[in-house]
């Protein structure tokens, strides 16, 4: 599944998913573009615009140029963030340290997205961007990527931490297996 992440992204083509929705306040919902549609984002004036058949349809989005946006049930946070969104949840969080030229990483998107849908009223999953929280991979001493570690209660749960890309069984044997150890049904 494609996903517009908060950049200086100009043009966006995608023609066999839907973009999902933004994390900020605006949010959009598009189905997916068939290969005579063109999306472009336009960082600067803040209008997403979908041209079908010469029609031209246009949102304004607030800020779209600072709002980080997610896909489906996997949002991605930032050094700012990690307190209130990890340390402080009231639910377990699986948090998944990925980046952007990372292969395996890649490979995972899918099944990630899935699990968190699947897991969504018993776990939160989050990404953090390896290249944008240098001291989160510095604190957490992630050395390869994917990289993944459970929290709970505001501390890293023994034994969570898994690394490299794995098919979406494992994953889900890996998630209950921890979901189990720590009590959560």
């Amino acid at each position: 599944m494609d996903c517009i992440v908060s950049s200086s992204t100009i043009l966006i083509r995608s023609y066999l998913t839907p973009v999902r929705s933004l994390s900020s306040a605006a949010s959009v919902s598009v189905k997916p573009l068939s290969s005579a549609q063109v999306a472009s984002f336009s960082a600067n004036s803040h209008i997403l615009s979908f041209r079908s058949g010469g029609k031209r349809t246009r949102k304004l989005l607030a800020n779209a140029s600072r709002s980080a946006i997610r896909c489906g049930g996997i949002k991605e946070i930032g050094e700012s963030e990690f307190s209130s969104t990890v340390l402080e949840s009231d639910r377990p969080v699986l948090v998944e340290f990925v980046a952007t030229w990372c292969g395996p990483c890649k490979l995972i998107y899918p099944a990630m997205e899935s699990l968190s849908q699947e897991y969504g009223d018993r776990l939160t999953i989050v990404k953090i961007d390896h290249d944008a929280n240098p001291k989160l991979i510095a604190d957490f001493k992630v050395y390869g990527l994917p990289h993944f570690i459970l929290f709970k209660d505001g501390k890293e749960v023994p034994g969570s931490r898994r690394e490299g890309a794995i098919t979406k069984a494992k994953l889900k044997e890996y998630i209950d297996g921890l979901l189990n150890t720590i009590s959560v049904s």
